[in-house]
């Protein structure tokens, strides 16, 4: 019996050795917060409103887990895999959509930096969120604005990108780079098959034969700098869609095919009694059907203690041929925490379109072009 014991002790002691070279942390957010939103419809006459639960208002609801293990020598092998959540309902890692993953990524990194190979974000993720008075809520115009856009420089969805491997370098004296390339392994195309009955019929073919799909087709690569000392922060970006060929778009169309090239650059300055920033961002789409647009923000963050009030004004100038207005936002905001993890919030959106922009707000679908439409919040987030 002693003897089991002492194998058991002694097993015991190994495995604690063996877990201690394992650093793994679960961390999340949980925020949802009540929104109601209202506009003029346009065209369509009568009033857009919205007036509901909505999750991730201030930051998005996730649940995630890094780590990182010690190889020797300086080297450790990396890990993060993190999810998006909607706590507003029965939707989240668990639901019946699959995973909806924010960032899932495995790599090395040393003296070197970091090599990493997964879903990631692009630079221009950060960047945005670097220099958004309000750290790019979903509610902030640059926000919202360059995410309906079509943008991939945006502290959304769209500077996720998948199939990527990523450089990251050290920190050299304040100065950081990161560089992406995003693969876009294509495996269909859609080519015209035209019969007598149906002249315009097409046909979509499952290949990877180079006669019909490229290895570089739908392929992305980004640049980013960061440049952070004292209060001053800088970011630059510049991120490539490479032979962009939107699913179901005929192989040989002239209408697609080409390059989408993205610039941004951004900055803040804390003086402590008050925090501004600013930043400018361009959209060339070379496709004949453009998405051409540029977007500048404007934004200051005033602690008063536990408290906070975020302001900021975005504006968005579209150029896309019929689609050739802008669109105005402006946000008043107002943070209080709590604790270091509890964050209660509210805010007011007013946002403008021209007749010959897109319908942008805060809220999708309430938004129409030529209307103007008001958006109020109020909520919480808690983090972990």
């Amino acid at each position: 019996m002693q003897k089991k014991l002492i194998a058991l002790a002694v097993a015991s002691v190994a495995s604690g050795a063996a877990f201690a070279q394992t650093n793994v942390t679960m961390y999340g957010i949980a925020d949802a917060g009540y929104v109601y939103s209202s506009g003029d419809a346009g065209f369509l006459n009568g009033t857009n409103k919205f007036s509901g639960i909505q999750s991730g208002l201030l930051s998005g609801s996730r649940l995630g887990f890094r780590g990182e293990e010690a190889l020797g020598n300086g080297l450790k092998a990396v890990f993060t895999l993190e999810y998006s959540l909607n706590i507003d309902n029965n939707s989240g890692v668990g639901s019946s959509g699959g995973l909806n993953a924010r960032q899932q990524f495995v790599g090395l990194a040393g003296s070197f930096g970091q090599v990493a190979l997964g879903r990631q974000y692009s630079p221009g993720y950060q960047a945005t969120a670097n220099n958004d008075p309000a750290g790019g809520a979903a509610f902030e115009p640059q926000s919202y604005m360059t995410a309906q856009a079509g943008n991939t420089i945006t502290p959304n969805s769209g500077a996720r990108w998948d199939n990527a491997l990523t450089y990251t370098s050290p920190n050299w004296g304040g100065f950081t780079g990161k560089a992406i390339y995003s693969f876009g392994e294509n495996s269909s195309c859609t080519v015209a098959t035209p019969t007598v009955a149906n002249p315009a019929a097409t046909t979509t073919f499952t290949t990877l034969n180079d006669n019909c799909v490229s290895t570089t087709d739908n392929s992305r690569w980004a640049l980013g700098g960061n440049f952070a000392t004292g209060g001053l922060n800088i970011d630059a970006v510049y991120q490539v869609r490479q032979k962009v060929k939107p699913a179901g778009v005929l192989n040989n169309s002239a209408l697609w095919g080409d390059d989408i090239n993205e610039w941004y650059i951004g900055g803040s300055y804390d003086f402590k009694v008050v925090k501004i920033m600013a930043s400018y961002q361009d959209q060339n789409d070379k496709n004949r059907i453009n998405n051409d647009n540029s977007t500048w923000s404007v934004g200051a963050v005033i602690p008063f203690g536990n408290a906070a009030v975020h302001l900021a004004w975005a504006q968005t100038d579209f150029d896309q041929g019929l689609v050739d207005g802008k669109s105005n936002g402006a946000m008043i905001a107002g943070t209080y925490a709590f604790s270091k993890r509890t964050t209660a919030y509210a805010g007011y959106v007013w946002n403008k379109n021209d007749n010959d922009s897109l319908g942008l707000g805060p809220v999708g679908g309430v938004g129409a072009p030529g209307e103007t439409n008001n958006t109020f919040l109020a909520g919480i987030r808690h983090s972990f």
